[in-house]
């Protein structure tokens, strides 16, 4: 009986000894259960994918002094932000950013080569959103003849609504098309943009046959009128912005009718379309994105929904000042209080903790060459049309043979195949030819036949890059790499576009569901997005996904 006894306690002493362990013990990282402030579902409510048009990563810190408590701090406070993000493709464009962002994909297979491309088979450039098939809902301008049909794969929306047998609503929203169009995907049930020639919202009929209600109604308030009707003045008194260079220069642009380049800005004499080229144009654009989440009942489902919205006026400023204006810190210092009421909004709306919401930019941008030059610090300018018309000239002289190239878009050349073809020249020594002239610039870094990519001796980062970049049945013939700090553009103003760090280094910040604070410098692609989401909605990768798990941002 003793013994009996005796046995029973050691195994009660064992069973205890197991159950304390396990209950001690630190569990292994499971990638498949849900975060600790997840709904009950399991997923967010909500995701809310933001993409800001030319944000450089610096500019999260640059003015971070300058930001209220609700933006991007908290983004910073709150959130995981990997530091060094990285576009891991060229041309570094818009159109091809929000499409990485959205696919995890890369040119070479989404085909959204450029904002524009040449097609030998219709002998013209091509729009990435261009659909003479549809026609516009909202106006009767031709804004609306858009649709994502010349995206070659799936977003990661498309797959969040095959998921679930489309009973995710998913929609984009940017005053931009591409904006809006290519990152809400193929499914998505709706995308809307900014007609700047009636100063409407609209969409396309690949969506819908008529504009809603609300989105009428919107457009009835006439918000670009009201933004636009009073100047635009800095935030905070001028003397304040050390950030930035001296307010009047002669390297930035001019809005219409303005006799200089400095504030304040008299905006009521430009036209609707203007908007864009204002920070006002992103507050235009969230309160549009309100309006659409509360019409739709966007995060109010039992299943996830997802809202896309890229700011698009960072770019058109940027483009206009440079990357170190005052108009340029204005807009952050702007765009900051807007993120600050946005995330208010969402927070009452979804509720805090059930939506994610992630930030990210399309490309960066070059300081202004006049800048540059002020500074003494390298850089320049350099036209494409012109080299296009010059080095056809030089191969008329050379080989007795006009047109040789047909086109230049995304820093490329397009060669007449056909045409050289037909009058028996030998096109490979063209090409040389080309290529050696160009090199002969000193805006040129390197030029070679794109056809020998893998031949030609370039830096790891760089070949992988222009590789991702290319496809086979879009690209052009010869690739130009422009010198570092040139860029392809006049005397005033700045642009983007090249493998460089101010084009390629974006942000990245995620917060909110599923999220703990914190930050890697890891280097982490721009194609690393999309996966990421598909892992914590635990749905399908998009159908060109070439990207990586970023596992830090749940740990």
């Amino acid at each position: 009986m003793k013994r009996i006894y005796y046995l029973s306690c050691l195994f009660l002493l064992a069973v205890s000894s197991a159950s304390a362990q396990k209950a001690t013990s630190p569990k292994p990282f499971n990638h498949h259960q849900a975060p600790k402030n997840a709904t009950n579902t399991g997923k967010p409510k909500l995701v809310v994918g933001m993409v800001v048009d030319q944000m450089r990563w610096d500019y999260l810190y640059r003015y971070n002094a300058r930001y209220g408590a609700g933006g991007f701090k908290r983004l910073l406070q709150e959130g995981f932000t990997c530091e060094n993000t990285l576009i891991n493709y060229t041309p570094t464009i818009t159109a091809c950013g929000h499409t990485c962002v959205y696919t995890g994909s890369v040119p070479a297979i989404h085909g959204i080569i450029g904002n524009n491309w040449f097609s030998p088979d219709l002998g013209r450039s091509v729009y990435c959103a261009e659909d003479t098939t549809e026609t516009t809902v909202g106006s009767t301008s031709n804004a609306g003849k858009m649709s994502p049909r010349n995206m070659l794969v799936t977003t990661i929306g498309d797959e969040l609504r095959l998921s679930n047998n489309f009973q995710s609503k998913v929609i984009g929203v940017a005053i931009k098309d591409r904006g809006a169009i290519l990152p809400a995907g193929h499914s998505a049930n709706a995308a809307y943009w900014y007609d700047g020639s009636t100063g409407n919202w609209v969409t396309s009929t690949y969506y819908m046959k008529e504009l809603p209600t609300w989105a009428q109604e919107f457009n009835k308030e006439k918000f670009p009128q009201q933004y636009l009707a009073k100047p635009w003045t800095t935030l905070y008194p001028a003397s304040t912005y050390i950030l930035s260079t001296a307010d009047e220069k002669p390297y930035e642009g001019k809005y219409r009718n303005a006799t200089n380049t400095s504030f304040p800005h008299e905006l009521s004499n430009i036209a609707n379309g203007s908007i864009a080229a204002t920070p006002f144009g992103n507050t235009m654009t969230l309160e549009f994105a309100k309006k659409a989440m509360e019409a739709n009942a966007l995060g109010q489902g039992e299943t996830t929904d997802f809202l896309a919205i890229s700011l698009s006026s960072t770019d058109y400023v940027g483009h206009q000042f440079g990357p170190n204006s005052v108009e340029i810190e204005d807009t952050y210092l702007r765009l900051d209080q807007d993120l600050a009421t946005f995330f208010k909004y969402l927070d009452a709306k979804v509720g805090k903790g059930n939506y994610l919401f992630f930030i990210t930019a399309d490309h960066g941008v070059a300081h202004v060459p006049g800048f540059m030059e002020e500074n003494k610090l390298p850089g320049g300018t350099w036209n494409d049309a012109t080299a296009m018309n010059t080095l056809n000239d030089e191969v008329n002289a050379q080989f007795g043979f006009k047109g040789a190239i047909r086109a230049v878009e995304n820093y490329q050349f397009w060669l007449n195949h056909a045409a050289i073809q037909a009058a028996g020249k030998d096109e490979a020594a063209i090409s040389s030819f080309i290529c050696a002239r160009l090199m002969k610039s000193p805006a040129i870094a390197n030029a070679f036949p794109m056809k020998d990519l893998n031949a030609v001796i370039l830096p790891t980062v760089m070949r992988n890059m222009l590789t991702n970049g290319m496809n086979a049945k879009r690209s052009g013939d010869i690739q130009v790499v422009l010198a570092p700090g040139y860029i392809d553009g006049g005397k005033t103003g700045t642009t983007h576009g090249l493998w460089y760090p101010y084009d390629a280094h974006i942000p990245l910040v995620w917060m909110g569901w599923g999220i703990h604070p914190g930050k890697t410098n890891r280097t982490i692609g721009m194609t690393d997005i999309t996966p990421t989401l598909a892992a914590l909605l635990k749905i399908q990768m998009p159908s060109g996904n070439v990207g990586q798990v970023i596992e830090e941002i749940t740990r």
